[in-house]
């Protein structure tokens, strides 16, 4: 997913959880329903994540400095991390607490009309976000599984928005289903019950989401398309005998950082290589733009 169609559907669910969020807390202080007040934390943590989002990919686009000489281009991933943590700490925790108090102490739901009312439009709101996110991941994902997409993507927001508006819509089942039973049956325990059901299912969210981008905060590398793409046009010029090291390293979705080891002609003089370093430089990035440090070393290939 380029980086360009990840700002559109963070910015595309930011404002379908501002709106959400709104209804849902004035829902929530209107009928005291304890799964509502969740969905309602659950989609204010969403609209904070989504802003935090929007500032790591503005970040993560500033220019080389002379402090930053790489750029700045992990700031996403660093941000992406701290969503993560959000969505476990304060959007799973604070539901699974608000659940146990209202089992503790169940209290009747008041005009729960008005509940239905707004998870329904909440359904419609996060729907659209969700199928905006989803077409967009769908399209880049290609071929590749699911988990094996998120798993390999090297751009957070895409897949975070994602996981993020699937596990709202859940969540407004979970809603819907525990204020139902706790009006049908006439026991508010249920409400409590759905809280709680909301609180794990972002906290297995969070865990997904914070292994991934820890994962690409830590350092990946590109995928093998791209290695071998460099590796097969570096052995195909003229001059160079051999191209048998490359390592690389994504800084961004849109920044990678290879270096590459390359045997050249023996009978090649310093100038020529000189010259043939800058040559190959130039071909390997107008392929691959998203290279935006590279560097090549003469080494001899190991016998």
């Amino acid at each position: 997913m380029s980086g360009a169609s990840s700002k559109v559907v963070v910015i595309v669910a930011l404002a379908a959880n501002l709106l959400v969020t709104l209804t849902k807390f004035a829902a929530a202080l209107f009928t005291g329903s304890s799964a509502m007040l969740s969905e309602a934390v659950h989609s204010l943590v969403d609209s904070g994540n989504e802003a935090l989002l929007l500032y790591g990919q503005h970040r993560a686009a500033l220019p080389p400095d002379e402090l930053h000489p790489l750029g700045h281009g992990r700031e996403l991933y660093f941000w992406s991390f701290i969503v993560a943590l959000l969505i476990f700490a304060v959007g799973s925790g604070l539901s699974i607490y608000e659940g146990i108090a209202h089992i503790l102490a169940p209290e009747p739901i008041s005009s729960s009309y008005v509940n239905y009312i707004v998870l329904g439009a909440a359904f419609l709101f996060e729907g659209s976000s969700w199928i905006v996110a989803f077409r967009a991941f769908r399209e880049a994902k290609g071929a590749l599984g699911w988990m094996e997409a998120i798993e390999k993507s090297k751009d957070p927001p895409g897949f975070i928005v994602l996981l993020e508006d699937s596990a709202d819509l859940i969540g407004l089942v979970f809603a819907f289903a525990g204020i139902l039973a706790s009006e049908m049956l006439h026991m508010p325990i249920f409400d409590g019950i759905a809280s709680i059901g909301i609180g794990l299912l972002l906290g297995g969210v969070a865990i997904i989401l914070a292994r991934e981008s820890k994962n690409l905060l830590i350092g990946e590398s590109a995928d093998a398309g791209t290695v071998t793409a460099i590796l097969d046009m570096a052995r195909s010029t003229a001059g160079v005998t051999s191209a048998h090291t490359l390592f690389t390293i994504h800084l961004a979705p849109d920044q990678i950082v290879a270096a590459l080891g390359v045997d050249f002609d023996d009978s090649l003089g310093a100038g020529d290589v000189e010259s043939l370093v800058e040559k190959l430089e130039h071909r390997i990035r107008a392929a691959q733009p998203r290279i935006t440090t590279l560097l090549i070393k003469p080494a001899r290939r190991s016998m």
